[in-house]
């Protein structure tokens, strides 16, 4: 049965100083999924990049 509410979170990806290189988040991907965070989708920037990812849980758990 899913939850009544849900609660949800964003990660900014990591960018270098010329926005255009990324840096792996997987340290900060598993710890969001370590406080129950589920992976959603992606918010992309207009020609490519990814701008946030966002993550939900059900309200409460943590």
């Amino acid at each position: 049965m899913a939850p009544d509410e849900w609660e949800y979170e964003t990660l900014r990806p990591p960018r270098g100083a010329t926005k255009k290189e990324a840096t792996d988040p997987k340290a900060e991907l598993n710890r969001l999924g370590a406080e129950g965070w589920e992976l959603v989708d992606t918010v992309d920037y207009v020609g490519g990049g990814t701008k946030f990812i966002l993550f939900k849980r059900p309200a409460g758990d943590r």
